[in-house]
């Protein structure tokens, strides 16, 4: 068996909407099936076969071969398997993802990881705002998996983040961390403007001094034991996150306007 591949026939006009195209919805179904099913593009629905040429047969394993930036919910509430996105990806990349693997090899826009819950999602290249943040009208982010970022990420990464691990290994831009419920962000790159705002509980891990706002919160320079397990739990993520090893950092908490049990740890 070779991967199910969908290979873009030409540039995309309009949005289109791909979320019925996952591991666990296309299992069993012949490629006559998969071919059938509409797509929503603005006002229209399309053929699967108006959008991609269709190859291989294994369902389990998808790819999405000169993929662009409008193709939207890419791995929507996907419940195992594996994509692979050669290209970009629109908005809602992985979102309500609950099990399996995405892959994409380049950029992404906005709300990757919304409302995820379980899985990896590996980007290499950078991704847009709300990174893993909630849907407007929702309480909650992310909830869970793990999401490793090689380029940077927009502003508002990690907005009500309720659990998980996300790894960017670029720069962030503001409003990181806002409104954090629980979970672990690790920045190498630079951090924008009011790291950590409205931040409940949770822990941001950077490289480089961020700039602070006003109720975060300067604790002094600590060692910290329990550093050395949470690298170790890094050691096996394709990233640059797997080699970090020291555990001096400078600790803040915050926001001490709102609870104040989270805390941002600057690696010394």
């Amino acid at each position: 068996m070779s991967a199910l591949t969908f290979t873009l026939k030409a540039p995309l006009q309009q949005r289109v909407d791909v979320s019925p195209l996952t591991p666990d919805q296309l299992a069993d179904k012949s490629v006559a099936e998969i071919a059938a099913i509409t797509l929503v593009s603005g006002r229209q629905q399309l053929r699967v076969d108006q959008v991609f040429d269709i190859s291989g047969d294994d369902a389990n394993d998808i790819i999405f071969a000169q993929a662009s930036r409008k193709l939207d919910y890419i791995g929507q509430k996907m419940n195992g398997g594996r994509i692979t996105i050669n290209g970009g990806a629109g908005s809602y990349l992985g979102l309500q993802m609950r099990k399996g693997e995405i892959v994409l090899n380049g950029d992404a826009d906005a709300f990757a990881a919304s409302g995820m819950a379980g899985g990896t999602l590996h980007i290499n290249g950078s991704v847009g705002d709300f990174l893993a943040a909630a849907l407007p009208g929702d309480r909650k982010g992310m909830k869970g998996g793990v999401v490793i970022i090689t380029g940077n990420a927009g502003e508002r990464a990690g907005d009500q983040m309720r659990r998980g691990i996300i790894l960017i290994e670029g720069n962030v831009g503001a409003y990181c961390a806002s409104r954090m419920l629980a979970g672990t962000i690790g920045v190498l790159g630079t951090v924008g403007d009011y790291l950590g705002y409205g931040m409940r509980r949770g822990t941001l891990l950077l490289t480089q001094e961020p700039k602070l706002h006003a109720t975060l919160q300067d604790c002094g320079t600590h060692t910290l034991p329990f550093l050395s397990l949470m690298f170790k739990s890094f050691a096996n993520f394709p990233s640059k996150f797997a080699s970090l090893k020291q555990n001096r950092v400078q600790r803040y908490a915050g926001d001490i306007a709102n609870d104040g049990k989270g805390e941002i740890l600057v690696l010394k």
